[in-house]
């Protein structure tokens, strides 16, 4: 199976393939998204590791049922060869419907077939009211004019 675009990468190439995560993650299904990274992949999130697709599926769906409401916009950061840099922030609410909005940054790896080999995030997060929210679109993939992170000010 092979994810277009491939390595190595040029400045659209790396965004087309940013844009192509962000709306992955966004659709919150797991199965889905893992499709996206190889058999033996390795992820570094927060204090969780996951070592396979497996792994990194199941840990999908854990996050995606906690983080409820979940909304992502990502934004590359820098890139060479096969690897991308990029920043993002989301907005997601708990079971008691406090919400909250994280910011981060990853490092990717990808394999010839465009798939993600590696993946280490860093990622902070703080409670925000209702009325701070700014990712108000339906569920599901941002509208190409809505506001990226640069146009909002993180």
């Amino acid at each position: 199976m092979s994810r277009p675009p491939l390595p190595p990468f040029n400045e659209q190439s790396a965004v087309e393939k940013v844009r192509l995560a962000e709306d992955g993650w966004n659709s919150r299904d797991a199965a889905k998204v893992a499709l996206a990274y190889t058999l033996d992949t390795r992820w570094r999130n927060r204090v969780e590791f996951a070592t396979n697709r497996a792994e990194a599926e199941a840990f999908l769906r854990r996050k995606w049922n906690r983080e409820l409401d979940y909304r992502l916009i990502k934004e590359l950061w820098a890139f060479q060869g096969n690897r991308i840099a990029v920043r993002y922030a989301y907005e997601y609410h708990d079971d008691s419907g406090q919400w909250f909005r994280a910011y981060g940054n990853e490092n990717w790896e990808f394999a010839e077939d465009g798939l993600m080999r590696a993946r280490h995030a860093s990622i902070n997060e703080r409670p925000i009211t209702e009325a701070e929210r700014k990712f108000r679109w339906p569920l599901g993939r941002r509208p190409d004019d809505h506001p990226g992170l640069s146009d909002l000010g993180f």
